[in-house]
């Protein structure tokens, strides 16, 4: 009988199983040259589940290179599974990369666009380099990712770019391993890739300049020009240039939210807002999001941009256009805002860019390169040690959340405002981007086609569909048109806990503190201040602010003079109509009597308990906001009057027992705010004293909840937490009381993390 050679004894092959974000991130080109430095045969081929190695060699080398794997993985990759079996060996062939394969489940993960990188910028600005100024460089480490696909794999057949097939350079440099391009799907230059063009608002070529001479040309000029992007299209205006600013406020009709700066790099951004060592390495990440900071006193800034705010919303340049504009223009700073009417869905396509932007934009500078995915710019925010999402969206989806263990396939569909969807398979949860508020038509389309998209491309086909308990919401309606699937109806502020539980892996029971705008209860009055003890499958709600009539009820968030006298009314009766201060002198007569007839009849005048709208109470009362053009913008203005303040006192607020069930009562607050206002003490002040006053009454609550329950994790959730002064102090307070606290930072605390909420309450109701 023959025996075995000794060193096909030594030899092994095994099959690797990759799972994760693995593709379009440079990960077969990583694998290949990790395999041929250590002479190993066999290969690789992406497929619909993430990526699948064979390897065969040395039963040491072997195993080094299977160590090595996830160890030196490329930084964009994100590795959530590493499979390996035996396999038989065959002949010797040396190491290569396979066709892209499919199967029947796939379950690879889409890797989130990314900006330019530095070797790419170097080649951009280097006259020597063939892609010298190419508006579309790219390579394995950078570019467009998830807005340019159509389907899984990522293969360049399946993105935008399949229309531009590969010159014969660009072909060298994608197939060989040696290259940075080695295998960049949107690989791309001067000869074979998308080229820019310069319109004016009729869709014609405006100017026989370089595209992008002729938009800085305009620019500097004061005009407003729409840029295509990598998820849609922004409107640019100097930001110097309150002009043009202003005009673009009018335009765009968005009268006073604050607009998101574009600066040409970080010693730029240093001149306008404090930067610190977390700041810059946000600032300059590979996600490049829009980044609140603090305003510098005398940042040199046109003041309409961010009119009474003590933030800016920055960000660096991401796209080879933005710093082909800036290296035009000599711009340090441009306005860049989504291209879109306010509320609307940012436009993607030229054509419909053109018609819909048309009368915004003087100029549009386009490109050929279709968008398939809109994508909106991230938004974030550090705060209290972390970085926390305000706007999950470009550079972060479609990267999943990990969950603490593996759930159902469920569709949550979210709520009304800042809408996202979330998805659910095994141990990942999938956030949507940013989709809006579902009022408005587009927004509600772009919601229904996403849904469809993501589905699609992650192959979940969903056992539940979670939806908002509110019947007036239109993803709730959607959701109950949806046939041969079970629906789940979540209480909105049990969802707020729940997202908050999720993201930061818990389970089991905890108190939780859900404190926002609105959300409707199980009682059918509009909830909003919301103490829960909660777990995924269930609530019990035991405390909350105590009611007030919302008079007009959307009437009174537009209005926040009507929640003032609604909360007056409580505290003092119709007598505070005698009361002498300015808010009550500067009433219109027959429009306060109409509110009080409102509320003493009870016509439309739903009871609230909203955090949102007794904070919305106190500005109109002090002066700050009457009426608001933008969702919280009184509350934020609030806000920003409390932190030029340094006071440390606090206004009272009552906390009764009533069965079984706590009450803060808003009376002694009301009381307490009328009589600093006779005294005449400054805005700042009041502000500063309800700011201390909520968040001591809070941590009050907290301590009688602990001592009832015996439970000591709490989580914060609700976009009332988007207010720092808020989040920070009570952190702060209910950690110095030994209390384990949980709030948000992968996923946005507001409406906008609502959806992973849902998804999770359903999974477990679908397990109870």
């Amino acid at each position: 009988m023959l025996r075995p050679r000794r060193e096909d004894l030594m030899r092994v092959r095994k099959r690797i199983q990759v799972s994760g974000i693995v593709q379009g991130v440079g990960f077969r080109p990583y694998v290949y040259r990790l395999a041929t430095d250590r002479n190993l045969g066999g290969n690789i081929s992406n497929t619909s589940a993430g990526v699948t190695i064979e390897v065969q060699g040395p039963a040491d080398v072997v195993e080094d290179f299977v160590s090595r794997l996830p160890a030196d993985a490329p930084a964009l990759a994100q590795i959530t599974c590493v499979l390996v079996r035996e396999m038989p060996c065959e002949p010797d062939r040396c190491f290569e990369i396979l066709p892209s394969r499919t199967s029947d489940h796939p379950s690879a993960l889409i890797s989130p666009d990314v900006a330019v990188c530095e070797d790419c910028l170097r080649e951009l600005f280097d006259p020597r380099d063939r892609r010298h100024l190419y508006p579309f460089i790219n390579c394995t480490n950078c570019g467009p990712r998830f807005t340019i696909m159509r389907d899984v794999p990522y293969d360049r057949s399946l993105t935008s770019m399949s229309v531009f097939p590969m010159c014969a350079q660009c072909r060298a440099e994608y197939e060989d391993p040696d290259n940075r391009r080695f295998h960049a799907q949107a690989i791309a230059c001067w000869d074979c890739g998308p080229q820019l063009e310069f319109w004016n608002a009729e869709g014609r070529r405006a100017d026989a300049l370089h595209p992008i001479e002729a938009a800085a040309q305009r620019l500097r000029s004061g005009q407003i020009v729409a840029v295509k992007g990598l998820g849609g299209f922004h409107f640019a205006v100097d930001a110097n240039n309150s002009t043009a600013v202003e005009r673009l406020r009018q335009r765009k009709r968005r009268v006073g939210k604050p607009f998101a700066v574009m600066v040409c790099d970080l010693e730029a951004a240093g001149q306008l807002c404090e930067i610190d060592a977390e700041a810059q390495r946000v600032l300059t990440g590979r996600q490049r999001p829009i980044v609140l900071l603090p305003r510098m006193k005398n940042a040199g800034i046109a003041g309409t941009v961010a009119p009474n705010q003590r933030e800016l919303g920055l960000f660096l340049p991401y796209t080879p256009v933005h710093h082909l504009l800036f290296a035009a223009g000599k711009f340090p700073a441009l306005v860049m805002t989504s291209g879109n009417l306010s509320e609307e869905p940012i436009a993607t396509d030229n054509h419909e860019a053109l018609a819909r932007l048309g009368r915004i934009a003087d100029f549009f500078l386009v490109h050929d390169r279709k968008i398939l995915l809109r994508c909106d710019d991230s938004v974030v925010r550090p705060s209290a040690g972390r970085v926390r999402q305000i706007r999950r969206s470009r550079g972060y989806v479609p990267a999943p959340i990990r969950l603490h263990k593996e759930v159902p396939q469920i569709l949550a569909v979210g709520g009304e405002l800042k809408n996202t969807i979330c998805l659910t398979r095994g141990h990942l949860a999938f956030l949507s981007q940013y989709i809006g508020d579902l009022e408005n038509p587009e927004s509600f389309d772009f919601f229904r086609d996403d849904i469809g998209y993501l589905s699609k491309f992650l192959e979940i086909e969903p056992e539940a569909v979670a939806c908002d308990l509110h019947p007036d919401y239109l993803s709730t309606k959607w959701a109950l048109t949806q046939n041969n699937v079970r629906i789940v109806g979540v209480q909105h502020h049990h969802a707020h806990i729940a997202a908050c539980m999720a993201e930061n892996r818990i389970d089991g029971r905890v108190i939780g503190l859900a404190l926002d705008g609105t959300g409707y209860g199980t009682d059918g009055h509009i909830w909003g201040s919301e103490a829960l003890i909660a777990e995924y499958a269930s609530f019990e709600r035991v405390a909350q602010f105590a009611y007030a009539p919302l008079p007009g009820g959307a009437a009174a968030i537009r209005e926040p003079w009507r929640m003032a006298v609604s909360y007056l009314q409580q505290a003092f009766g119709e007598d505070f109509l005698g009361l002498d201060i300015p808010f009550v002198r500067r009433l219109d007569g027959p429009k306060t009597e109409l509110i009080l007839r409102m509320i003493a009849q009870r016509v439309n005048s739903p009871l609230t308990c909203s955090c949102g709208r007794l904070f919305d109470a106190v500005a109109a009362l002090i002066g700050i906001r009457q009426q608001v053009s933008y969702e919280a913008q009184a509350a934020i203005e609030l806000e920003m009057a409390a932190r030029g303040s340094s006071e440390s006192g606090d206004y009272p607020l009552g906390l009764h027992r009533q069965d079984n069930h706590w009450q803060i009562d808003t009376t002694p607050l009301f009381r307490a705010i009328v009589e600093d206002l006779r005294q005449m003490v400054c805005v700042e002040t009041i502000s500063s004293r309800f700011h201390n006053g909520v968040v001591e009454t809070l941590a009050r609550l907290a301590r009688l909840l602990r001592d009832e329950s015996s439970m000591n994790r709490i989580c914060l959730s609700g976009g009332t937490f988007n207010n720092l002064l808020v989040l920070e102090q009570l952190i702060r307070k209910l950690e110095s009381c030994g209390f384990e606290v949980f709030t948000h930072s992968e996923v946005p605390t507001s409406d906008a993390g609502l959806s992973l909420g849902q998804a999770l309450v359903a999974a477990h109701a679908a397990a109870s």
